[in-house]
């Protein structure tokens, strides 16, 4: 029987909270996105196309950092209070590296880190 490889992450726009179970605990470690509301500000007051294609740029490498990550597991969980969770999702589907991984999505407020370490253990059923 093949090991599941499970992983949750919790995410919004800015922040990626990677959750993975190993050995009845969780390894927590983070991914940020690099476009922060300093250089939206910034970008915005030079040219508002330019902001929206700087974001783009910076939104899609943080989506594939968090994609690389994911690699190598066969159940995610990608949680969180904002949409990013759903376009996340939307390109794996669109990857074929993902075909066998089991994605889920789930809606979650902001969550301490107690809390979502308890989300991910009840999520998969584990001690």
């Amino acid at each position: 029987m093949e090991t599941k490889k499970q992983i949750g992450i919790w995410m919004d726009h800015s922040i990626a909270h990677v959750l993975e179970p190993k050995d009845n605990t969780i390894i927590t470690s983070n991914i940020e996105s690099e476009f922060t509301h300093e250089q939206r500000q910034h970008a915005l007051g030079k040219n508002e196309n330019l902001m929206h294609n700087k974001e783009h740029q910076m939104q899609s490498k943080y989506y594939k950092t968090i994609a690389d990550t994911i690699k190598g597991h066969t159940e995610v969980l990608l949680f969180g209070p904002t949409t990013a969770k759903e376009e996340l999702s939307n390109i794996l589907k669109a990857d074929h590296h993902f075909t066998d991984v089991k994605i889920e999505v789930m809606h979650a407020d902001k969550m301490t880190e107690n809390q979502q370490h308890a989300f991910v253990k009840k999520h998969f059923q584990l001690a």
